[in-house]
């Protein structure tokens, strides 16, 4: 499965790549792009396991900046 974020309050593009890193390493992606200009994360993952692979991507993205949010 392939589900398309928004992110709000995303302040820079270093932040986003640490956030890309982060969510790359999780046991479970098979892809991540987080996109500062447009504000968006693109998260690929099997079907069965997507949902918790989404709440730790969460939790790294709020580890990295947590005033950021992901718009579920």
């Amino acid at each position: 499965m392939k589900k398309v974020f928004e992110l709000e309050d995303l302040d820079c593009a270093h932040c986003a790549q640490k956030m890309q890193d982060a969510v790359a390493k999780l046991e479970g992606v098979k892809s991540v792009t987080v996109n500062f200009l447009a504000q968006k994360m693109t998260l690929e993952a099997d079907d069965d396991v997507f949902d918790s692979v989404l709440k730790k991507a969460v939790k790294e993205i709020a580890k990295v900046e947590p005033d950021c949010t992901v718009v579920l």
